[in-house]
């Protein structure tokens, strides 16, 4: 009965690791919005030149990620509503990257701690529980999203902003939205699932790899 919830436990530990680290790939990874400067003629729609877009861009994230206290986008003008969705964004970012490093930090301890107990539930290993339970979710929510991508997107804000609308930005009084098109969103959609999917695959053959040497 131990070794079952220590695997339980040691699984949701593993998905949680492989879910907020996909998030924070796209949050982190700052190349990967500068791939999109030139192909979405930013430029011309922000009507700034390319390292004026990253310095607004990296402004911006520094903000949501808790680096700075205030919140700016370069040379951008914003509104006080602008600014107020940006600080909810914070607190979601800022809550992935608390829940990536607590998870990790957990899950090493747990397998320091149990390093000679070999957790398996139902003769699999607690990776192969998370990859299942994280891949069945997130495949379902990534089937969905590619049926109507701009209705997902609302959905996700009613869920994550409810009773607000200050994420319908003005791009008269927010120019900053035009820097994040909707097509830069949806490729950081892809990036995660791209990752979550790609990280059960490889714990799944981790798996196989177990029980075939076993």
């Amino acid at each position: 009965m131990k070794q079952r919830i220590l695997a339980v436990a040691q699984g949701v530990l593993i998905a949680l690791v492989v879910l907020s680290g996909a998030i924070a790939m796209p949050i982190l990874f700052r190349p990967f919005y500068y791939w999109h400067i030139a192909p979405l003629r930013l430029p011309e729609l922000v009507e700034l030149t390319v390292l004026e877009i990253k310095i607004a861009y990296n402004e911006v994230m520094n903000y949501c990620i808790g680096l700075t206290d205030s919140f700016s986008a370069g040379s951008l003008p914003f509104s006080d509503a602008g600014a107020e969705h940006f600080s909810d964004v914070r607190k979601l970012f800022v809550l992935d990257l608390r829940a990536l490093v607590l998870s990790t930090i957990l899950l090493i301890g747990m397998r320091a701690v149990f390093r000679k107990e070999k957790l398996r539930l139902l003769d699999h290993t607690p990776g192969f529980w998370g990859a299942v339970g994280l891949g069945i979710s997130i495949s379902t929510v990534g089937a969905l999203a590619a049926l109507d991508f701009n209705k997902a997107f609302k959905v996700f804000h009613k869920l994550f902003f409810p009773g607000k609308n200050n994420w319908l930005f003005d791009p008269q009084t927010d120019p900053v939205i035009l820097m994040l098109p909707d097509e830069f969103f949806r490729n950081c959609a892809i990036l995660i699932f791209a990752v979550i999917l790609l990280s059960c695959i490889g714990l799944l053959l981790w798996d196989r790899h177990i029980r075939h040497r076993k």
